[in-house]
């Protein structure tokens, strides 16, 4: 099961997530579930169709369990399989 602390590190896809904050305003409030990972953005299927979110532009909010997680996405900036080897500072 994934950690809250170690979330950075796992894979993103398939999770539910939502934009907490955004520099663009539009993109604030979107939740739906993660359907792909580049590196440098989420796509996330809504009830809408798909969209695109520039991590280094928004923080994001996941879903494990019970529980939301908040995480920058300047920290998720990386090929999913990269990431994995980053070394992060307490977050």
């Amino acid at each position: 099961m994934i950690n809250p602390e170690d979330l950075v590190r796992h894979e993103l896809i398939g999770l539910n997530v939502k934009i907490a904050s955004s520099s663009n305003l539009v993109m604030i409030g979107i939740h739906g579930k993660v359907v792909d990972e580049s590196r440098n953005t989420l796509t996330i299927e809504t009830k809408a169709g798909p969209r695109t979110a520039i991590k280094d532009q928004c923080e994001f909010s996941f879903k494990l369990g019970k529980e939301w997680v908040r995480v920058d996405g300047k920290l998720l900036v990386a090929r999913p399989e990269d990431r994995v080897k980053k070394r992060f500072k307490k977050w």
